[in-house]
């Protein structure tokens, strides 16, 4: 129980940091003197830094003792975050949240791995998703008090507060962490990246990545949306990003259900509500009430996404899973520098706060094509397998 709480006390480091940059992005503009979408562009960084760090930091731990690679992936984490707060201009900044994403795909790529391994057989999903679940409860706790702490008394202590959890979970993956080895000898990296040219495989990242996009264009600009637009209070952000936690929460329950039924047909399924609810957004974001119920639903739809998406990469690498779990993670980083490029070019562009759902909307259309045509080129391999 320990060591998952450790390595969910990373995943815990991770989400935070990641999430909480969006609730704030008013006050890291007022504070660097850029705009909105200027400061929403500190998300790309960030995600670009997921997308470049996962796979160079996963070949780079193949051959490591994996809870070393761990501790480095925190210590580089919670330097970033350290950086982060002293940043005295917005290019210094850029590059510390570029910094700071890079080991966030690797670290929960390799302690994916070793959650299963510290398990007893039978019970390797449940170590898995006690491990996640540090990035679930980050987004219903972690993220709403950091917010608040960035309004209270300013952003940069919310980075150098990030910056110590990242260090503490280091020290206690290191204290509480054995040196767990999956059993046999673990996948070469040449199997790592072949694994990584399957169809099925890139067709399901590119899903992830426009779904991701899908949910990254409004929630990178939900902070000025809910107040300038919907009258909420900038007091409010802090319980309506909890809210926004909880329906991550239950969309990733949803999608689990889902992904036991079929994990494609459920991708479909999902986009197909992903565009319904982010085109509702639009007009719901007129009244609190209303911004409250249907941002809910948006949490939990996008979310549910999540689930068939992860089935369908660790089918689809067939025994290479670290740098599939790595691929994930960087795809839906990928998607958080996308979503937020895109909305904030819309806004930019002059349709209004409101305009990154319709972006979303059209990026979840997008995704689903993408899925239609991944389900028509599989038919045919199906069909020629004799009964």
């Amino acid at each position: 129980m320990l060591p998952l709480l450790a390595l969910a006390l990373g995943a815990f480091a991770l989400g935070t940091g990641e999430f909480t940059v969006m609730g704030l992005l008013p006050e890291i503009g007022d504070g660097l003197g850029i705009t909105i979408p200027q400061a929403g562009h500190l998300v790309s960084a960030y995600a670009i830094g997921v997308v470049v760090g996962a796979p160079l930091l996963i070949a780079a731990a193949t051959r490591m003792n994996r809870r070393q690679a761990l501790i480095l992936f925190m210590g580089l984490y919670g330097v970033g975050h350290l950086l982060s707060a002293i940043a005295p201009s917005y290019g210094l900044e850029a590059v510390a949240r570029f910094l700071s994403g890079l080991p966030h795909g690797a670290y929960f790529g390799v302690a994916a791995v070793v959650a299963g391994n510290l398990a007893a057989p039978g019970r390797r999903a449940r170590a898995m998703a006690m491990m996640f679940a540090g990035l679930t409860v980050a987004n219903i706790v972690g993220v709403p008090l950091s917010t608040l702490l960035g309004q209270l008394v300013g952003w940069r202590w919310t980075f150098a507060v990030v910056g110590l959890i990242a260090l503490a979970a280091a020290v206690a993956v290191r204290v509480k962490v054995p040196d767990v080895r999956p059993d046999g000898a673990p996948p070469r990296l040449a199997e790592e990246f072949r694994a990584l040219g399957r169809r099925q495989v890139w067709l399901t990242l590119l899903v992830a990545v426009l779904g991701g996009a899908t949910l990254f264009a409004s929630y990178s600009y939900i902070a000025p949306m809910l107040t300038d637009v919907a009258g909420f209070p900038s007091a409010a952000i802090t319980l309506l990003l909890a809210m926004f936690g909880v329906g991550m929460t239950a969309g990733n329950a949803i999608g689990a259900r889902l992904a036991d039924w079929n994990p494609m047909r459920a991708i479909q399924l999902v986009l197909v509500a992903d565009v319904v609810v982010a085109l509702a957004l639009v007009p719901a974001m007129r009244h609190p009430v209303s911004a409250a119920i249907v941002l809910f639903v948006f949490a939990v739809s996008t979310f549910s996404l999540i689930p068939s998406a992860q089935l369908r990469i660790i089918d689809g690498a067939e025994g290479a899973p670290h740098m599939a779990a790595g691929s994930m993670h960087a795809a839906f980083n990928l998607a958080n520098a996308l979503g937020a490029w895109l909305g904030g070019l819309a806004i930019a562009f002059g349709f209004g706060l409101t305009s990154p759902n319709v972006v979303a909307a059209a990026v979840a259309f997008l995704g689903l094509v993408v899925a239609t045509v991944a389900v028509w080129v599989e038919r045919p391999s199906r069909q020629a397998v004799p009964a």
